[in-house]
């Protein structure tokens, strides 16, 4: 009986001819071997939470839950080096028992690191970069068996490269991160009228150290969340109150309406309005970490697309207009949020001071004419998909919208000539590998 692996959304499965669970380096190193010698492609998996097939393969997958250990980690300088199988959630613990932190993070917790770094998460806010920015380091283990120090100075372009690989370049094996002062957010959230808030956008991002915003069609409102970091840090809040607000208002009760929304979709609206009359003004005073990150018990698939900052409101305005001219059944909100422009190559951030617009459809439910139509505006902004979200590109329009696009190819001809860490995804959004098109 063939082993099926699903991802967290169950929307995407393969049934690979091995599964690895590694728990040391060498075992990977074995693994990738094995695996080249068998004549399987390699793909790693960690937690799922990509909502593409970029982790799905019917060769060989290896999966590194069991190398998730904070393996070293200097209060002074706020280095640290860590396994790649570590999850967000549980890094952020550790990192806070030596008083340290990440600058930011995705409001996803339950990625594994070397996941959140290939496929570009982020954040929000104007002055930080997306998780990727962080790694300084990081130890790969490539197609022929060898285990590669990558950092600026080692070699500059394969880190610039690997630092958003999709996986497509080798085996992370360890990762090096540049981390702060451990600190505390005060978060806010509130409702206000979209039209007011798309008029005073660039002003409430440039004035707070996290700023997003979730908005639900048919509403005219948002909710804005606004983040603002503070060095001391507070008792843990309520345990009680923070699980009537997260678990109970933010996913029972959203998968209620969801669920509701998907059997009768023309009262879709009426849902939305309800939802948004329900929603108060709330706030958080936490460790950073348990503020960034939400809790998400509702299953969905999604697509967010990186577009310039300077289209935020315009680009919003027009996904808006699309499912209400459409009447769409969209019972999940449009989420919002701004990064600062960085350097790796594949980074959909690269180069640009970045706004993510995110759209979402709840399990079951029909996305594609909607992710459609939303790909379609977004392409007038040159936008990029986040890698581990739906999209349907290819190669050929993906080429065209990263300016380092050629350099990444040259170091993953260089790194992976015969194509071993290939898939069908990373055929269809990277293409064949050039060294490996006369085989």
């Amino acid at each position: 009986m063939s082993i099926i692996w699903r991802n967290w959304a169950g929307d995407q499965r393969c049934a690979p001819a091995v599964i690895d669970e590694a728990a040391n380096e060498a075992e990977i190193v074995a693994s990738v071997e094995r695996a080249r010698d068998t004549g399987r492609r390699v793909r790693v998996a960690g937690s799922g939470h990509s909502f593409t097939d970029i982790a799905c393969t019917d060769g060989h997958m290896l999966g590194l839950g069991r190398m998730a250990r904070l393996l070293d980690a200097d209060p002074a300088t706020g280095i640290v080096r860590v396994e790649p199988g570590i999850t967000l959630a549980r890094l952020g613990e550790e990192l806070a028992a030596h008083g340290l932190a990440l600058e930011n993070q995705g409001d996803i917790d339950a990625q594994v690191l070397a996941g959140a770094i290939s496929t570009a998460t982020h954040g929000t806010g104007r002055g930080f970069q997306n998780l990727s920015a962080q790694v300084i380091g990081l130890r790969l283990v490539t197609a022929d068996g060898s285990v590669r120090e990558l950092s600026g100075e080692s070699d500059p372009e394969a880190f610039l490269a690997a630092r958003v690989g999709l996986g497509a370049l080798g085996v992370i094996l360890q990762l090096t991160l540049r981390c702060v002062p451990l600190f505390a957010l005060r978060r806010v959230d509130e409702p206000r009228p979209l039209d007011e808030t798309l008029i005073a956008l660039d002003e409430a991002v440039d004035r707070s150290d996290h700023f997003e915003l979730f908005t639900f069609p048919y509403t005219n409102f948002a909710i804005t969340r606004t983040s603002e970091r503070v060095a001391e840090i507070p008792e843990p809040p309520n345990a009680r109150a923070v699980w009537l607000r997260e678990a109970v208002l933010e996913n029972r009760v959203l998968d209620l309406a969801a669920r509701a929304g998907r059997f009768a979709p023309a009262a879709v609206p009426a849902i939305n309005r309800t939802l948004m009359r329900l929603a108060g003004r709330s706030e958080k005073l936490d460790a950073s970490h348990r503020v960034f990150a939400t809790r998400r018990d509702v299953r969905f698939t999604e697509m967010e697309y990186a577009i310039p900052r300077a289209a935020a409101a315009v680009c919003v305005e027009r996904v808006i207009d699309l499912v209400e001219r459409r009447r769409l059944p969209v019972a999940f909100p449009i989420e919002v949020r701004f990064v600062a422009a960085d350097d790796a190559y594949l980074s959909p951030a690269h180069g640009r001071e970045t706004c993510y617009v995110a759209v979402h459809m709840y399990r079951g439910v029909e996305f594609e004419s909607y992710f459609r139509g939303v790909e379609a505006i977004v392409r007038d902004y040159d936008g990029r998909p986040h890698w581990g979200k739906r999209h349907y590109q290819s190669a050929g329009t993906l080429s065209e919208l990263y300016p380092e696009w050629e350099r990444f190819q040259s170091v993953r001809a260089r790194l992976d000539p015969a194509g071993l860490f290939g898939n069908d995804y990373t055929d269809r959004v990277l293409g064949p590998v050039r060294s490996a098109v006369s085989d």
